[in-house]
């Protein structure tokens, strides 16, 4: 098929035309997350014919991402979402590069990632990757153009485009306690929403037309149909070497370490560790383990006086996401022997329920 005749209703814009999908032909656009998000962005910039497109996401396709995450079949699901998204955008438009990373973005790889595209795109719903694509964004000077979502709320910006605000200077508190979709629930139609949102972000910022949104911040309730957008200023005060990431992402004493609950079986008896629930306390399921208490990480730094610095604490919350922070804060305040377990509640109650099914532990309710 001619170049001419895929992408013929977008070039006779004006505000386009055969130069413009020439600039669409020679970008590279890098999307972290091939989720719900993800799911609606990475179709309309394979459609929109973009050079090149690279996908990072260590995550498999399960059943329950199909509900948003409308480019997976379902016998997709135990797949790679990078490689099973590569697929179906090459499918779409053999004409465009796709590169699948089926690798989690971390502090050792996000620099030489970013340093080969033009323009990141954060499709993530985890708190700790968003800060680390903007410190990545700035130490390479590469635009980040954020989406989020909170049930039927989602939010729209573009960071660090020319020299313009950063995600820090709109949330400066990396303790906040954030939920992703599976700890706050989401409908598909809001990831669906604001992921063309976040393209549309994209195509602009190739073309150089309309209004980026940097500075801004769009929210849009798709309940009750309105958007409201925000403006916010540059903290001059915010800057990020390479050192300083260096130090923030790949320094062993500031590393956040995880582990699997399958691991700590033999641990739910022993007194001298202490299991800590970070969840709100009428979240389900209930997991009152005999060494466990519960303190909501909203209420963690208030009431973080009451834990043992000197004691093996494991955190967990709903799956996975809030442990990390408050493991980082235990962390800020000197507590030496933590570590925030994968998956959360949700994995630590199916393996008690084998468990309990074959008689080995009895001192859990859920």
């Amino acid at each position: 098929m001619k170049e001419s005749t895929r992408y013929n209703r977008q070039t006779i814009l004006p505000e386009i035309g055969a130069e413009g999908q020439q600039k669409l032909s020679k970008s590279k656009v890098l999307v972290i997350g091939a989720g719900g998000l993800g799911a609606a962005i990475l179709p309309y910039l394979a459609g929109a014919g973009l050079g090149k497109i690279g996908i990072v996401d260590d995550d498999v396709i399960d059943v329950s991402n199909l509900h948003r995450q409308v480019i997976y079949k379902t016998s997709a699901v135990g797949k790679s979402k990078a490689e099973e998204a590569k697929w179906m955008i090459s499918e779409l438009n053999p004409e465009i590069k796709v590169n699948a990373f089926s690798e989690k973005l971390s502090g050792k790889n996000a620099i030489a990632l970013f340093e080969k595209y033009d323009i990141i795109v954060d499709a993530t719903d985890n708190i700790f990757i968003k800060y680390l694509i903007n410190d990545a964004c700035i130490v390479t000077q590469k635009p980040m153009v954020y989406g989020s979502i909170f049930r039927f709320q989602g939010q729209v910006s573009v960071f660090n485009y020319q020299n313009g605000p950063t995600y820090r200077c709109l949330y400066p508190d990396e303790n906040s306690n954030a939920l992703n979709c599976e700890d706050a629930g989401v409908i598909g139609v809001s990831v669906g929403i604001i992921g063309m949102f976040q393209a549309n972000e994209v195509i602009k910022i190739i073309l150089g037309i309309g209004e980026v949104l940097s500075g801004k911040i769009l929210v849009y309730n798709v309940l009750k149909n309105e958007q409201h957008t925000y403006n916010f200023e540059k903290n001059s005060i915010l800057e990020m070497t390479k050192e300083d990431f260096d130090q923030k992402y790949n320094s062993d004493e500031n590393q956040i370490e995880e582990i699997k609950f399958e691991l700590l079986l033999d641990e739910i008896e022993n007194d001298a560790v202490l299991f800590l629930d970070v969840r709100n306390e009428d979240e389900l399921p209930r997991l009152e383990l005999k060494n466990s208490i519960q303190i909501p990480l909203l209420n963690l730094e208030a009431e973080i006086k009451n834990l043992n610095k000197n004691q093996v604490i494991y955190v967990f919350c709903q799956s996975g996401v809030r442990s990390k922070v408050a493991a980082e804060l235990l962390q800020k305040n000197h507590f030496k022997n933590v570590k925030s377990i994968i998956g959360g509640a949700l994995a630590m109650r199916n393996l008690l329920e084998e468990k309990k099914d074959s008689h080995e532990f009895t001192n859990f309710i859920f």
